[in-house]
């Protein structure tokens, strides 16, 4: 008896695969679709005025050039000042990062002790922590101005730095929490066996094996505090404002022609650090949303 032999790309129904095409089409229209606005503010950052005016929207720049770039980062200067990005930008930076390590190692312990350590009201703490989560920002604006006020940081970088720890603790304790759920309960009982305290379980035992965890966390955090607005406009002053307002100022300025290229270069020099870290790590935040999913 004559074996037969099967070729695989014959036994495959063809309506199986012009589905797959089908859908491969679709999705690659939706890309195209979604990153049309990003191609669109980087060809016209590398026109010229002259060619934004009399070319094509989505057409490719006939003469790069990169003074409009130079203009968004140290800004056209009148004698008088020069208004760039450069100072505000170095401003977001100094905010970000202590802000993300300090609303991340609270997260961390705060996940630490209501996952782990069990205590009366607990639950209760947890709870006002995620309902603090949903708190609008427009509703704090004025007892946090009052309170930065009393404390002396209206106006300041430092003042900034505590309204995203403030507001991000609660975000940052859910996630950690979650987390921290799907670590068996039985090493915190044997490492107190062998006489670990508090600080000791959590960082020989869980700071280990949180780092899926802390990637969401930074990740998330930067993204919020170097995209916000409102509490940037709200809380700070001359000197101190964050790049995202500094941005607000260069695009809505009504002083001379509209310099639709300069408008974009800022742009994209404003979300270039965000860009960069989901590029970097963004397969670590996906991992480590879904690595907390399981019981919780």
């Amino acid at each position: 008896m004559t074996d037969l032999v099967i070729n695989p790309t014959q036994s495959r129904p063809w309506g199986k695969i012009l589905l797959r095409a089908l859908l491969f089409a679709l999705l690659g229209l939706f890309a195209l679709f979604y990153l049309m606005p990003l191609f669109v503010m980087v060809t016209t950052s590398l026109k010229s005025l002259e060619e934004i005016r009399t070319g094509s929207l989505i057409a490719f720049p006939r003469e790069i050039t990169f003074e409009a770039w130079r203009t968004a980062w140290s800004g056209a200067c009148t004698g008088i000042q020069c208004e760039g990005l450069r100072p505000y930008f170095w401003n977001s930076v100094v905010l970000a990062i202590p802000a993300v390590l300090i609303s991340t190692v609270v997260g961390a312990l705060n996940g630490y002790v209501i996952a782990q350590w069990r205590f009366r009201g607990a639950n209760l703490i947890f709870s006002l922590l995620l309902f603090g989560c949903f708190i609008p920002f427009q509703v704090v604006l004025l007892p946090m101005a009052r309170m930065l006020g009393l404390m002396g940081l209206a106006g300041t970088i430092p003042g900034l730095i505590f309204v995203h720890v403030i507001y991000g603790i609660g975000f940052t304790t859910l996630f950690f929490r979650n987390y921290y759920v799907t670590i068996p309960q039985e090493l915190v009982k044997a490492a107190k066996v062998d006489g670990a305290g508090f600080f000791r379980i959590f960082w020989s035992i869980f700071l280990p094996l949180s780092l899926p965890i802390i990637v969401v966390t930074v990740i998330w955090q930067f993204t919020q505090i170097w995209n916000d607005f409102l509490f940037g406009v709200s809380f700070s002053q001359a000197g101190t404002q964050p790049v995202t307002v500094a941005l607000n100022n260069i695009v809505n300025s009504t002083t001379g022609v509209k310099e639709y290229n300069v408008d974009m270069a800022a742009a994209i020099i404003a979300a270039l650090p965000t860009l960069l870290v989901y590029v970097v790590a963004g397969k670590y935040f996906i991992r480590g949303l879904t690595a907390g999913s399981v019981k919780g």
